[in-house]
């Protein structure tokens, strides 16, 4: 960690403050990033405090800009928690009601159930390029691949999207709604 002296007040002013601007300023962004990936508001929350203490440990090292090594952190977070076998399901006093209340909301959810259904890399590449808005040489960078396996991964991903039967239904609902 470096410790310099402000030169206004001749105080000790670590990195520190360094890391506390970029974490104020970007800390948003990297949370939708997280929950992209996770599709759960505790677990995305949890996955960006997670990256952003390993992030302080090298904070040091890191040249140029923070953002995209920290983001890589995210997603490779994301994955080692991924081959985890654990799966986040929670105990309950109360047993779910039937499926009716999910019924009810008609393909809100459908996109989001098709994308979990997503290989995790497939998934990490979708929500880099699209939600993100990053290029495919910034997803590539990001992931530590190459851009023709960010272009396979997401070829693939379209392609599992298009047959996903979630989607499939909401698309002939909408033709119907047409005709």
């Amino acid at each position: 960690m470096t410790i310099t002296t402000d030169a206004g007040t001749g105080e000790w002013v670590s990195a520190s403050a360094d890391f506390d601007a970029f974490v104020a300023a970007r800390s948003t962004a990297l949370l939708r990033t997280a929950y992209l990936l996770t599709r759960d508001q505790l677990l995305a929350e949890d996955l960006l405090q997670t990256a952003l203490a390993k992030a302080w440990l090298a904070w040091s090292r890191i040249e140029g800009e923070p953002e995209a090594y920290v983001r890589r952190i995210v997603v490779n977070t994301y994955a080692s928690w991924w081959r985890r076998k654990w799966r986040g399901e929670l105990p309950t006093d109360e047993l779910p009601e039937s499926g009716t209340a999910a019924a009810d909301v008609e393909g809100a959810n459908d996109l989001w159930d098709a994308l979990g259904r997503l290989p995790r890399r497939q998934r990490a590449v979708v929500v880099l390029r699209y939600f993100e808005d990053l290029t495919e040489a910034q997803t590539a960078a990001l992931l530590g691949c190459s851009v023709g396996t960010v272009k396979s991964q997401t070829s693939k991903a379209f392609a599992k999207l298009r047959i996903d039967p979630s989607l499939a239904r909401t698309d002939e609902t909408s033709e119907e709604g047409r005709a």
